[in-house]
């Protein structure tokens, strides 16, 4: 299963840069995050629990990020091992783009499945794939942008909290 997107985030590229390599941000950003330990240069150990049709399990599982242009692009490959349920292995190109408001996020995500995710038939399978990566997309500029909402206070707490997470 293989996907294509972009996202327009208002910061600047360091800042998503930064964001993307940062554990706790990609913890906060991928649905069903239970634990994400580690560093971009060794790699990083995620346990993910997740519901793909009928289907529930804990995937326990590596993330390793690759092919890095410092700021440009750089390539996070997962694989994890969810039991009885199979496995799930991925891998997400990632380039930035200076614009004049922020900073253009394009992504492509390849996805395959195995086990009993895989006799889940193809189209749950891509349906499940395509949210997981909108959902991260869309969380990571939630995370690096604020609050959408009118609460001024609450933007200026996000933003704080993202500061120290990326400092």
């Amino acid at each position: 299963m293989q996907m294509t997107g972009e996202r327009m985030i208002q910061a600047q590229r360091s800042i998503v840069w930064a964001a993307l390599l940062n554990p706790d941000v990609l913890k906060e950003c991928v649905p069903g995050t239970q634990a994400l330990t580690g560093t971009p240069e060794d790699g990083f150990e995620a346990t993910v629990q997740q519901k793909v049709g009928p289907v529930k399990a804990t995937f326990k599982g590596n993330v390793s990020v690759s092919d890095v242009i410092e700021h440009e692009s750089l390539t996070l490959t997962g694989e994890g091992k969810g039991g009885a349920a199979g496995f799930a292995k991925g891998a997400a190109k990632v380039s930035l783009e200076d614009t004049e408001d922020g900073t253009r996020l394009l992504y492509e995500v390849e996805a395959k499945v195995g086990g009993k995710l895989a006799q889940l038939g193809s189209r749950i399978v891509d349906g499940f794939a395509k949210k997981m990566a909108d959902q991260f997309f869309t969380r990571l500029e939630e995370v690096i942008e604020g609050p959408k909402d009118d609460d001024p206070e609450e933007e200026v707490e996000k933003k704080s909290w993202l500061k120290r997470l990326i400092s």
